[in-house]
């Protein structure tokens, strides 16, 4: 992880972050997403139906794109922040399904540093891979805020 004080996060664009730990997306992780969100589609939590039609039940895009926080947590800390707040996205792509039981990991990049009330408006690049596999399951472009 990169620990940084806000004043040095301009000279940090352009850098990548490193990768997060990796996360086991596992059937309880995935029953427990639609639980808590309503989205109980059969591709995610049916497992014979998903298993006899895709070969397993999968991850909801939501869920693969939830785990940010965590991943971010891993790769850069703002040590005199005194918060951070999800800002939103320019873009979200989902690239691949991940199968339950599925690890997956984050490697960010800051792309731009940007005044904005008080604090700065960080863009990263995020790439979520699936261990083992060559196509990622999400690439976005994510903007976050940190304020002192």
């Amino acid at each position: 992880m990169l620990t940084v004080d806000m004043a040095d996060l301009p000279a940090l664009v352009g850098r990548d972050l490193g990768y997060s730990d990796w996360v086991v997306v596992d059937q309880d992780r995935i029953n427990g997403f639609a639980d808590a969100t309503g989205d109980h589609q059969w591709i995610h939590v049916d497992v014979p139906r998903a298993t006899a039609a895709l070969g397993g039940t999968i991850a909801h895009g939501f869920l693969t794109l939830s785990l940010l926080a965590a991943f971010s947590y891993q790769t850069l800390e703002v040590r005199d922040a005194g918060k951070g707040v999800n800002y939103g996205f320019n873009k979200i792509r989902f690239l691949a399904p991940v199968p339950a039981g599925s690890r997956l990991r984050s490697r960010q990049t800051l792309e731009s540093v940007e005044e904005k009330g008080g604090g700065w408006l960080l863009t990263r690049t995020v790439i979520i891979e699936i261990e083992g596999q060559e196509k990622p399951a999400l690439l976005a472009e994510w903007l976050t805020a940190v304020y002192p």
